[in-house]
């Protein structure tokens, strides 16, 4: 099958890539209404407590948004202030859409600061504006606080933050591709020898940049894009695009490099790169999959619009490279060919130390013996990993396994948050707006946890529970609000501060003791309806709705992995190692995380403020990424490792061949999508940080830990059993068919 695509390409050449080139110049003709139509996406369903709860605060009290301007760096009652301040509050009560203003010299709601030098102005607007028309008043606001006569005024707000969170989102976008464009272009110079070959992986990488965009175009259409989603859509197609094109391109280069002619070459390589890219996509597209089975819009949206990027970069890769190859293909160096670069190149790897890889020793009797390539002072980095992994397969798979555990030990501490403010670089005033409000005036006590209850405000049962809830230990301060219907009560609840964790300490709306609160208060039985709601509420209803559907996510997940991995084997083992294999992975790389992220030790590197958590959404979207993506990696590997087998190699020699092969081309596939995930944390949004800062981590992690340590040894420690399958006819060939064993690279 992938043969005959492989001749269709070659053939249709012109044609295909007309196609694709008529989907690039629509994207970037069209993409601007994609910016235009970016929404914020909620991370929780309609049905939560939360946001029921939030929903009906909203019927029973007239609560607009809120733009509010901290004012500091000079006496509170200070003439020129004062007269300032108060003129400016008399002009904004006249814009049209604001329905309050509350300072400190015409109104009874002002307050000064906790450093005695600062003071608050809070603006209401009228509830359910357009957003349009929202964010219009919100800017004629912003500009007109900006006039008082102060030293520092600093603007903010929830829906400030969110378009600056928006914002901040397109300009990451922008920055992410610039940079891995163009260390992509060196790093594949460099690995391909030559500009034009390079150019080729590079060509599909833009043109899949192009083509999500159109394609999360038209999903907006019918479904909302968020900022967030765009992000890391993009990321995932841009390094996948990378992959691709890589593979197919480094094993033609290598049929070129055996005497195959152009078609041939094209022919194998997509009968067998190909297939292996048909899988990997499929695997991805699988893996996002599994985000469905969560109620959560967000994850929703990031599964539709993932997965339909995911595929889009497979069709792509399995028709414009070998279009893109038959056009380009006599400027295509074979493998090992010698062009300027690689002169260049060696000649700074002569100086470099280099060590041979020995004869591969029968670590027990009757294991058959493999030897490493016979270039060896010159053989790739996974060989050299996979031959000492041979050498040692016992010591190795332990050492490696406690390793990878150890990386994981931070998760015992990990706190997951909603990502606020706080997720914005420091450089943006919705960012220090957001920190000055949450200092001076908040003491940074977390945010309040509110219940609503349905009941009469005169009731002797209401009277009771509220006595119950000044017993709870979590509660510091207790405030009912005024102006609400008597058949109802808002009920708004301080938690104290949780002095043994620096989340609460900092204000943070989903700490221990917050948390602890929602889920008391909802194990009470009053005798009346009622809903917990606020910042602590959503992220405990976020916890449970991921604990509810966890299992199905990864029931999905599992199945396909270990059906497509079985395709490609024919093996129940292999894949079943390959699974847990993938969930050490994802364990360090979080654990990972916690420390650079929520502990953080990466500050000073990456250039972020750590608020003490990881943003909810990191630990799913990295457990279907490191799942997803790790089976590239798998596939490429087992793909050559079953090639080597199937022509009558020992199970031994298979892996290490099989490695030595294909190694080169998964350590610089490795080495772009990393560079492509670097790229992405360059940016100022804390969330995409860790992104792609744990998907870089992953890779690294899988390519020298798992691939190049623990797969060969669990393999050689494993033998035969690696290709058995119950009740199955064997695989292998028989030994009178078996062609006699080679030495690895001859």
């Amino acid at each position: 099958m992938f043969a005959v695509l492989g001749r269709f390409a070659y053939r249709r050449r012109w044609w295909v890539l007309a196609g694709w080139a008529a989907v690039f110049v629509a994207g970037i003709a069209l993409s601007p209404r994609l910016f235009d139509r970016l929404a914020t996406v909620d991370s929780l369903s309609p049905d939560a407590e939360s946001v029921a709860g939030e929903n009906r605060v909203r019927e029973l009290v007239s609560d607009g948004p809120i733009v509010f301007a901290v004012v500091s760096g000079i006496d509170v009652y200070d003439p020129t202030l004062v007269s300032s301040v108060s003129k400016v509050a008399g002009e904004l009560r006249t814009i049209e859409g604001v329905a309050d203003v509350d300072d400190l010299y015409t109104s009874p709601g002002g307050r000064i600061g906790a450093d005695n030098r600062s003071t608050l102005v809070w603006v209401e607007l009228l509830e359910n504006l357009p957003v349009d028309r929202q964010e219009a008043i919100e800017d004629q606001v912003r500009a007109k606080l900006k006039t008082i006569d102060a030293p520092a005024i600093l603007v903010g707000g929830d829906h400030l933050a969110e378009r600056a969170f928006g914002d901040q989102a397109v300009r990451d976008l922008a920055v992410g591709e610039s940079i891995a464009l163009a260390l992509l272009l060196v790093a594949l110079v460099v690995i391909f020898g030559g500009v034009v070959a390079a150019s080729v992986p590079l060509t599909v990488a833009i043109a899949g940049v192009s083509a999500t965009l159109l394609a999360l175009l038209a999903l907006s259409g019918w479904t909302d894009v968020g900022e967030y989603s765009l992000n890391i859509v993009t990321l995932l197609g841009l390094g996948l695009a990378v992959d691709y094109a890589l593979l197919i391109v480094a094993r033609y280069r290598e049929e070129r490099a055996g005497g195959a002619d152009p078609p041939e070459a094209i022919e194998t390589a997509m009968s067998r790169a190909g297939r292996a890219v048909a899988i990997s996509g499929l695997a991805v597209t699988a893996a996002l999959a599994g985000l469905t089975a969560f109620a959560e819009p967000l994850l929703a949206s990031m599964a539709l619009g993932g997965a339909t990027v995911v595929l889009l970069t497979t069709a792509l890769g399995l028709t414009a490279v070998p279009a893109l190859i038959a056009v380009a293909g006599r400027y295509l160096p074979p493998a090992g060919a010698q062009t300027w670069v690689t002169r260049a190149t060696g000649a700074v790897r002569d100086r470099l130390p280099h060590r041979a890889v020995g004869p591969h020793r029968t670590g027990r009797a009757g294991r058959a013996s493999a030897t490493g390539p016979t270039a060896a002072a010159r053989s790739p980095l996974l060989a050299r990993l996979a031959a000492h992994a041979q050498r040692h397969p016992g010591p190795v798979a332990a050492t490696t396994t406690l390793g990878l555990l150890l990386l994981a030990a931070p998760l015992v501490s990990a706190n997951l948050a909603n990502s606020d403010a706080r997720a914005l670089p420091h450089s943006l005033e919705e960012r220090r707006a957001y920190d000055a409000y949450q200092t001076l005036f908040a003491a940074n006590q977390a945010p309040a946890v509110t219940v609503v209850a349905e009941i009469d405000a005169a009731s002797p049962i209401l009277r009771d529970f509220l006595n119950e809830l000044l017993r709870l230990p979590e509660v510091g301060r207790l405030a009912l609000r005024r102006d609400v219907p008597l058949t109802s009560v808002i009920i708004d609840m301080t938690p104290k501060a949780d002095t043994t964790t620096t989340a609460d300490q900092t204000g943070d709306p989903t700490g221990g003791r917050s948390q602890e609160l929602v889920r008391t208060i909802r194990g009470m039985r009053p005798g009346f309806p009622l809903l917990v709601t606020g910042q602590a509420a959503e992220a405990v209803d976020y916890k449970d709705s991921v604990a509810d559907r966890l299992p199905y996510a990864v029931a999905v997940v599992v199945l396909a992995m270990f059906g497509l991995l079985f395709a490609l084997t024919r093996s129940v083992v292999v894949p079943v190692k390959a699974l847990l294999l993938n969930a050490l992975t994802f364990l360090a790389a979080l654990g990972v995380l916690v420390a650079v992220f929520q502990w953080g030790w990466g500050e000073p590197v990456l250039r972020f403020d750590s608020w003490g958590a990881l943003d909810l959404t990191t630990p799913l979207l990295l457990f279907v990424f490191v799942f997803g993506l790790s089976m590239d990696y798998e596939v490429f590997l087992l793909a050559r490792i079953k090639e080597e087998y199937d022509r009558g190699a020992d199970n031994d020699r298979a892996v290490l061949a099989g490695i030595t092969r294909s190694g080169p081309v998964v350590t610089a596939a490795a080495l772009c999508i990393t560079i492509v995930f670097l790229g992405f944390a360059a940016g100022g949004l804390v969330a995409v940080k860790e992104i792609g800062v744990g998907m870089a981590v992953a890779v690294l992690l899988d390519v020298t830990g798992v691939r190049g340590l623990l797969l060969p040894a669990t393999m050689t420690l494993l033998g035969d059993l690696n290709w058995w399958a119950p009740g199955w006819p064997a695989r292998r060939p028989s030994k009178e068919r078996r062609r006699p064993a080679v030495r690895v690279g001859s």
